[in-house]
């Protein structure tokens, strides 16, 4: 009896948290591609010769896109989390009003990550290769769908 009075006490300050769905999901959203992010910046940095390229850590951060990209996005594309809704996030309206585009431009993204997953660990020329493909998708998604 006590272990349940416990757990009830210390959920309700996560329960006070989780108030703003809104807020929650553009936070989420902004998390998933975060994790993107630095995974493309492990990639980019060796590709530029900003960090020794490694094989291993190639191939990790192209399997972590990889990894990420089988995640189901649906519900992190909750309505009213646009920037017309909220100044927290770039995500502009078109997205919802061009669900269609997205997706197909979501399918390149991900035969991108796949052509970047069979190259990585194969030396840095095979992966700086791969990366223009890469980094075009994520523009084409950025430069149609989000704010600058």
């Amino acid at each position: 009896m006590r272990f349940a009075i416990l757990a009830a006490a210390l959920a309700l300050p996560t329960v006070a948290l989780a108030a703003d769905p809104v807020q929650d999901t553009i936070e989420a959203r902004q998390g998933f591609y975060k994790l993107l992010g630095a995974n493309m910046g492990v990639l980019a940095g060796m590709a530029k010769g900003e960090i020794d390229y490694d094989a291993a850590a190639a191939q990790t951060a192209a399997d972590n896109m990889g990894t990420l990209t089988s995640y189901n996005l649906g519900h992190l594309y909750m309505p009213g989390t646009s920037s017309a809704d909220s100044d927290k996030t770039r995500a502009l309206p078109k997205i919802w009003e061009d669900f269609a585009g997205v997706q197909e431009k979501g399918a390149a993204y991900v035969a991108a990550v796949k052509a970047m997953q069979g190259v990585a660990g194969a030396g840095k020329d095979q992966m700086a290769g791969a990366l223009g493909a890469l980094g075009g998708s994520c523009k084409g998604c950025h430069d149609t769908y989000r704010a600058k």
